[in-house]
Parts: structure tokens; sequence; C-alpha cells
């Protein structure tokens, strides 16, 4: 199979569909690799080191999209990418399509097969292509938190960790999953007040013993949220329903009762946000400003780590996207948690979740691919 793997082109997003090593595997399975010059360059990977690994470098977007049987990506396809898929060709990446109307039908337009990475399972029930970026996101979530908070940035001038005589910052995580669980590693690494919010008790349970009453625990309630998110210096959203719109949890009334200068950072943003007053943000501008409240949203978090990032999602996404080379549309008829992370294919939407969010007919993944 030729296996194309183009420039990202999302604002400041440095990562990249494939580093070096992928690139070194697919070819020891018999695949011929397409790399667009120049989109290693925010990992410090050179196209010399792709040639080094056995890719061919191209010099536009435009003959990776027109000649390669798969396409790999880290991010969603932006308009003139989409525009440029066809039937008979794969798209291997992340999608996020349920608040994305316009992608969705870009996507089923173009007939391309298109696996998303966040909806891909495991045989534990996890996301396992997912897990790696929600890892980045949950930590550097606090990190854009703290950074926000300072008065220069127009936040409430507050230091999470406090110093002697002076009291400690207070986050509220809301979400207790991969991203809330590493945004509490690093809040309580810097010395704040921790609260996690999540609706499964044996969730709360398993973070309570993994962080040894560093952390209090709150079953996530319409009350509790109200009590947290206004007693906090810093709110983080990690909610996730697989491949479905984030529910709205903070609302624009509740911004009122927030201390003046806190802030929201949205990790869900990519599945619409779970804070009604959100919409997405860059890293070029990535803060707003809504009733005193200092909003983060920046749509691509773990782009601002490339390096640490890309190499974190290629060692995920790897076996899996070898699969798909080795075994084309087969390998999602064998593979049930491969086959999860079908959302599209000729036109067709096979994933409930994005079907049902966006007012679309679902199709079965297997039904589709076998009609």
């Amino acid at each position: 199979m030729r296996v194309g793997c183009p420039k990202e082109i999302k604002n400041h997003e440095y990562r990249v569909g494939l580093t070096p090593a992928a690139v070194r595997e697919y070819v020891a399975h018999g695949h011929q690799v397409l790399i667009e010059t120049g989109a290693g360059a925010g990992i410090d990977a050179a196209d010399t080191a792709y040639e080094a690994a056995g890719a061919a470098i191209v010099g536009t977007a435009e003959e990776i999209f027109a000649t390669s049987d798969m396409v790999v990506k880290v991010k969603e396809p932006q308009p003139g990418e989409w525009a440029q898929l066809r039937e008979n060709q794969i798209l291997y990446t992340y999608l996020h399509l349920a608040p994305d109307a316009e992608q969705t039908r870009g996507l089923a337009g173009s007939g391309v097969t298109a696996v998303a990475y966040e909806t891909v399972t495991d045989l534990r029930g996890g996301l396992p292509l997912l897990a790696p970026m929600s890892e980045v996101a949950g930590r550097l979530s606090v990190q854009a938190g703290a950074r926000a908070l300072e008065k220069a940035h127009g936040g409430r001038g507050v230091l999470l960790g406090g110093v002697p005589g002076v009291g400690a910052g207070k986050v509220a995580i809301i979400g207790g999953g991969v991203v809330g669980k590493e945004a509490a590693k690093m809040a309580i690494g810097l010395g704040a007040i921790v609260t996690i919010l999540d609706r499964s008790i044996p969730r709360l349970r398993e973070l309570e013993d993994l962080f040894e009453g560093r952390v209090m625990t709150r079953f996530s309630t319409p009350t509790a949220i109200d009590e947290c998110v206004f007693d906090a210096d810093l709110v983080i959203g990690a909610v996730l329903i697989p491949g479905a719109a984030a529910p709205k949890l903070v609302t624009r009334a509740m911004l009122s009762s927030m201390k003046k200068g806190a802030v929201l950072v949205d990790v869900a943003i990519d599945q619409g946000g779970c804070f009604e007053t959100s919409h997405a943000t860059t890293h070029a501008e990535p803060t707003f400003e809504v009733d005193g409240i200092v909003h983060y949203c920046v749509a691509n978090m773990p782009g601002a780590v490339p390096i640490t990032s890309a190499y974190a999602l290629n060692n995920a996404t790897l076996p899996f996207g070898l699969s798909l080379a080795d075994r084309g549309l087969d390998a999602l008829v064998q593979d049930p948690h491969l086959l999860a992370g079908l959302n599209v294919h000729r036109g067709m939407i096979t994933n409930r979740a994005v079907a049902d969010a966006l007012g679309r007919e679902f199709t079965e993944g297997l039904s589709a691919l076998q009609g």
C-alpha cells in the first residue's frame, strides 16, 4: 500500500502523523511511504531522517492526497484537505466529528473511509489512541491554567502552590478519566488544593486510592459542580463521552458566581466543550474572557509540545496503522476494536454517537463495509 503523510496545517500544529521510526516500520512491512517535505520540522525530524527510514519526500500535500491509498494525519482534515480525499482511500487521524457538521459533510461527500483515532477501542474498553494525547492535555491543562491565572494574563493573580503563610489555589477537575487523573497529578505537584468530580463511584474509589488522600473527590451532581466551581480558582473540564458531543456542565449563568479572574480550561473543546461559553481557540490566541472569567479552549493543546506528543501518539497509532496498511478494509472487518474507529465510509456515518449528535442516519460499520 502507498501510505502518505502530509504536513499539518491547523494553526500552530507542530505534530506529525508519522515519525521516522514509524516510517521505518511501514517500509519493513513492504509499504511505500510518502512524506511531504518539512512535515517533521516541528519535531526536529528533517527530510533526510525520513529518507534514511525509507520514505520518499514529495513537494506538496496535493501529491500526497492524489496518490496515497492511506493518508495518516494528526488533526482533522481542514476544508482544503477533505476536498482532496476520495473513495477507496483510507483516512487515519483524529476527527472529533460530533460537534463538526461541516467536516462530517465534507468527509461523507468525498467517499473516503475515515478511521478516527479517538473511537478505536481496546480489550479493556479503553481508548488506546486517545489516551496518550489525553495524558499530555491533562498535564498541559494545569500549566496553561496556572499561566492564565497570572494577573498579566487576565487571571486572579493566584499562585496555585501558595507560599508559607498564604493559602494555595483551588483546582476543580470535572471528570476523573485520563485527562482528570493527569491534571490532578500536576496540580498536586504544584501544591494546589484539588477536587475531582466524577459520576462513577468505582472511579472515585480508584482516585482516592491512587492519590492517597491528597485530593478530595465528589460525586458529580449539579449541586456539587456548583459548589466546586464557585470555590475554585481554576476549573478544568475533563469530560468525555466517546465520540459524542460533550455535555455543557458549566453554564453562563454560573460565571457570575465564580471568583472574578478565575480560569476555565476546557480540554473537552474538541468534542464541542463542556462549558456553555466555550469556543475553540488556538495557540496564537489561546484565551478569551466572558463575564470576568478567563477561558482557555485551545483545540489542539498537545500541539504545543510536539516532540513529546508526536512520539507518544505514534507509539499508540502504529500497530493499528500497520494493520490497515497490511490488510486494507479487511482489517476493520477482522478487528472489532479497529472497527470501532470507523466513523465514515462511502458517505455513510458509521459511529452512532456522531450520527445522533448531528441528526444523521446511522449505518452499522460491518453493514457499511459489506454493502
